[in-house]
């Protein structure tokens, strides 16, 4: 695992650095998740072996640093990250996201297109949470108590929900956690979805088909968006069937 310190701060993001020879292809996380959880299995894979692969921990998330004076947004997420990869040099970049991981990737490629070659997203938050999304039930959360809201919510999941997320969710500081999703909830005056619309390259967004049936599925390809299924998994894909979602990966560097 690596370091790299944020300009003008203190903090540290880590990261796996895997094969660094290749076409780097970046993967970052969703709420309550890890990078270096999350993907190991999938870069560490006979598929990826050609490929540079950096799995990023968010700050206030997994081994990364956890500072209580950040603002964590999600443009604040995708502004360090866009020094990140020029810091590193890193062109033609296959930038992967994953739920509101997506939504980062989504402002990240905004702030570099020229540095992304294609972008790959797995059920990203492409519109404002709503009922029924996890990110919506934190926001809801009042702020002088959602410490405590959090620890239980990952004392239920650990009962039995998702045990799996509740052991990465331990690794996140509370505040990071309940300020992104309060910034999921928000109305913007330009959305993710229009953003993504926009994009100029590639465009990849993968369901879990115990997700579907969604109206995205036909919606994203009438704006150039290649729409694509994992199989027997459902929105925790790389958890569900990691090997399913590297074969579906793979079709999309094609």
């Amino acid at each position: 695992m690596k370091e790299y310190t944020l300009r003008n701060k203190k903090y540290k993001i880590r990261y796996n650095d895997f094969q660094k020879n290749g076409v780097p292809i970046i993967f970052i996380h969703g709420l309550g998740c890890a990078s270096s959880f999350d993907y190991v299995e999938i870069a560490n894979s006979e598929e990826f072996k050609e490929y540079r692969k950096i799995l990023v921990d968010l700050l206030g998330a997994g081994y990364s640093d956890k500072p209580l004076d950040f603002s964590y947004e999600v443009k604040e997420h995708a502004k360090y990250l866009a020094e990140f990869l020029e810091d590193l040099a890193l062109e033609n970049v296959i930038l992967f996201g994953h739920s509101l991981g997506g939504s980062i990737a989504i402002e990240l490629c905004a702030l570099c297109e020229t540095r992304i070659d294609r972008l790959i997203l797995t059920e990203a938050n492409l519109d404002p949470s709503t009922r029924g999304q996890i990110s919506w039930a934190i926001a809801q959360y009042k702020e002088d108590n959602y410490e405590k809201s959090i620890m239980r919510l990952i004392q239920f999941c650990e009962s039995g929900m998702n045990t799996m997320w509740a052991a990465s969710f331990r690794n996140w500081l509370p505040k990071a956690a309940y300020q992104l999703s309060c910034d999921a909830v928000l109305i913007r005056e330009k959305s993710w979805r229009s953003m993504l619309y926009e994009f100029n390259i590639p465009k990849y967004f993968i369901f879990g088909e115990r997700t579907l049936p969604s109206s995205d599925f036909e919606e994203l390809p009438k704006y150039n968006v290649n729409v694509k299924i994992v199989r027997n998994a459902g929105h925790s894909m790389a958890w569900e069937n990691p090997e399913e979602l590297t074969s579906v990966l793979i079709s999309c560097l094609d």
